[in-house]
């Protein structure tokens, strides 16, 4: 038993990337260097949430698990379990997660750049709640690292010792 955050091969820009709005380009003129800042700090819950779907391996089974984390609080806001990584998967946890909150407006979504977060339907969902979608850089998880670091402490918790069982 192991989990790991699904990662489908990258077949090119699907034209529905977004800018990353938690990554901030900053200019030290005293130093004369340019760095960039991730920015994953919050005022208050709902501000920013993230996502990505992970992969867990049950005894000779798989199932993806898709949730949503509000980085103001670590909850868990919603949910989703599929036996495949799939469309009504996603839809279903952001219904979930807009049944539980009337005013989303301004909350940033942040996922990486998965094929589910590119789709027409997924940014006409988040825009009809006004919510700004921002994903991370291809191929850097760094930019997601508290729905990464999600993930790896629930699989420490869950399957750490059993793989071999």
């Amino acid at each position: 038993m192991y989990a790991k955050t699904l990662k489908t091969k990258y077949k090119g820009d699907m034209n529905g990337t977004v800018k990353n709005l938690l990554f901030h380009k900053v200019v030290d003129e005293e130093k004369h260097k340019t760095y960039f800042k991730r920015n994953f700090n919050t005022k208050k819950c709902n501000e920013i949430w993230s996502t990505d779907v992970s992969e867990f391996h049950v005894a000779d089974s798989k199932f993806y698990l898709s949730p949503i984390l509000d980085l103001h609080n670590r909850e868990i806001v919603s949910f989703s379990i599929s036996a495949t990584p799939n469309f009504k998967q996603t839809k279903d946890m952001l219904n979930k997660a807009f049944n539980k909150y009337d005013n989303l407006k301004g909350l940033k979504f942040h996922s990486d750049q998965g094929w589910q977060y590119q789709m027409q339907t997924y940014h006409k969902m988040l825009e009809e709640k006004g919510i700004q979608q921002s994903m991370s850089r291809k191929g850097n998880c760094l930019n997601n690292s508290p729905m990464e670091n999600f993930f790896g402490q629930m699989e420490n918790e869950m399957f750490y010792g059993y793989e071999y069982t």
